[in-house]
């Protein structure tokens, strides 16, 4: 009688063990979730303006080059949209044909630069983007004259207001670096594949408002003087307080 009372008493404690430790090794073998961390940087971090240098060196030492001006917008110190406006001029004549070549137009382009900097909050950047342009120009096609090797004589050459477009993609790779203040530098590299054109009844033309020499693909490059308000300031943490 003794044994089964015993028996009974044991039983009943092992069951009552079991039961206990059985949550305990659900929730060790639960994974923890960890609290989400949300990005309390505004969405709207500043604007920028900035002028492109390289164009203007390129109308004091060759026939052709730019005006160009930019302005972007500062997204969460992320992503960049941007939009860039300039007038690129041409006037050239080539001394073997006596060919001359002239143009003066606008053109534009629209793309978003992305900051690829691990801490995106810093005041430098590396940026990574991408644009579609476009122009619709007019030029002057004029020479001298085509003299007729066999028979003799010339015969005059000349077009002018030539209708053209451009439609192109540039790829872009470019850091800036911020100097004093609101004043930034910035460098880009540009690969420009030529997606769709017209260059009018006379064949390719020599130069392209924005895109440069006309072809198929080519390299450019800008370099960049950037006036910004915002966007240059670590954001400050939850609970710290401004600085005296």
């Amino acid at each position: 009688m003794i044994q089964k009372r015993i028996s009974k008493y044991i039983s009943r404690f092992l069951a009552s063990s079991l039961l206990a430790l059985l949550p305990l090794g659900v929730v060790a073998q639960t994974p923890r979730l960890l609290p989400e961390v949300k990005d309390s940087t505004a969405l709207f971090r500043g604007v920028a303006v900035s002028a492109d240098v390289v164009g203007l060196i390129q109308m004091a030492v060759s026939s052709y080059g730019q005006y160009e001006a930019a302005m972007r917008v500062n997204l969460k110190d992320k992503y960049f949209p941007i939009i860039e406006l300039g007038l690129g001029k041409a006037n050239a004549e080539d001394a073997a044909t006596q060919l001359s070549y002239k143009t003066t137009a606008p053109y534009g382009r629209v793309g978003l630069d992305l900051n690829l900097m691990k801490n995106k909050h810093d005041i430098n950047r590396l940026y990574g983007g991408l644009r579609y342009a476009y122009t619709s120009y007019k030029f002057d096609l004029l020479s001298p004259g085509i003299t007729d090797p066999n028979w003799g004589g010339t015969a005059e050459f000349n077009a002018k207001d030539v209708e053209g477009n451009y439609h192109w993609l540039e790829f872009v790779a470019g850091v800036d670096a911020k100097i004093w203040g609101p004043i930034r530098l910035g460098w880009s590299v540009r690969y420009k594949r030529r997606l769709a054109h017209d260059d009018g009844f006379v064949g390719n033309a020599w130069y392209v408002p924005g895109y440069g020499k006309s072809g198929n693909t080519r390299l450019g490059g800008t370099f960049n003087v950037i006036f910004e308000l915002g966007g240059a300031k670590q954001p400050k943490k939850k609970g710290e307080k401004n600085d005296k």
